[in-house]
């Protein structure tokens, strides 16, 4: 039983050194074509992918667009959302661990971090939600800052996974009335009607946010200086 869990620990390991290869040394194209050509093991496949992505800070609109031209909607959704959350959770995990000090350096620079840190306390579920529903605000970069606040991680969880889905399903869609794999690694894709108003609803979730968080912090900022 033992030896059985070694092995499959190396699998495990082998596997992500692998696609963490490749992704450095070709980049995401290769990877995504070679998943499509796979069978059995994609769906995982493209999971361990998405969350190494999230880890090392690669932009993962292509792979969620990609989701939809190799799976179809709904399996896309599906597998989109495990690895996105999988992803966020482990940055998260990171971000609190092995590269505090890292993150934090980074975000001393921002002279109002303290007192959007004390409005994150507060209101940490809408504000994740807000910044979730951003289609403008990148994904990997935000699992990292929040790790660093006071946000609770189940509201940083449940939260991220909601405001997200709506994003997930737009850019999924956008893969599914795409001509080819090779067209969505170029660029060429379109969202359609109902994506456009989708993208327009983010945009306006990206309004509401900036006012909230610009109200928040310059009242947290107040209290800071007051104190």
């Amino acid at each position: 039983m033992k030896h059985r869990a070694v092995v499959a620990s190396g699998l495990i390991l082998g596997s992500v050194a692998a696609v963490i290869t490749l992704l450095a040394r070709y980049g995401i194209g290769p990877v995504l074509a070679w998943i499509a050509a796979a069978r059995g093991m994609s769906g995982t496949v493209f999971v361990i992918v998405y969350v190494l992505a999230a880890i090392v800070l690669v932009p993962d609109s292509l792979l969620t667009i990609a989701a939809g031209v190799i799976f179809g909607l709904v399996r896309g959704v599906i597998l989109v959302s495990v690895g996105s959350m999988l992803g966020a959770a482990a940055a998260f995990f990171l971000g609190r661990t092995f590269a505090r000090e890292w993150v934090h350096r980074r975000a001393e620079r921002w002279l109002k971090f303290h007192a959007m840190n004390r409005a994150i306390s507060r209101h940490g579920f809408w504000l994740v939600f807000l910044t979730r529903l951003s289609p403008i605000i990148p994904y990997g970069p935000l699992n990292y800052a929040y790790s660093i606040t006071t946000v609770r991680v189940r509201d940083y969880l449940i939260a991220s996974w909601i405001g997200m889905l709506p994003a997930t399903v737009l850019y999924v869609y956008a893969g599914t009335v795409a001509a080819t794999l090779t067209a969505v690694i170029a660029g060429r894709t379109s969202l359609g009607q109902k994506g456009n108003i989708l993208l327009i609803a983010g945009l306006l979730a990206t309004i509401v946010m900036i006012v909230l968080l610009t109200y928040f912090t310059k009242r947290e900022l107040a209290r800071e200086l007051e104190s």
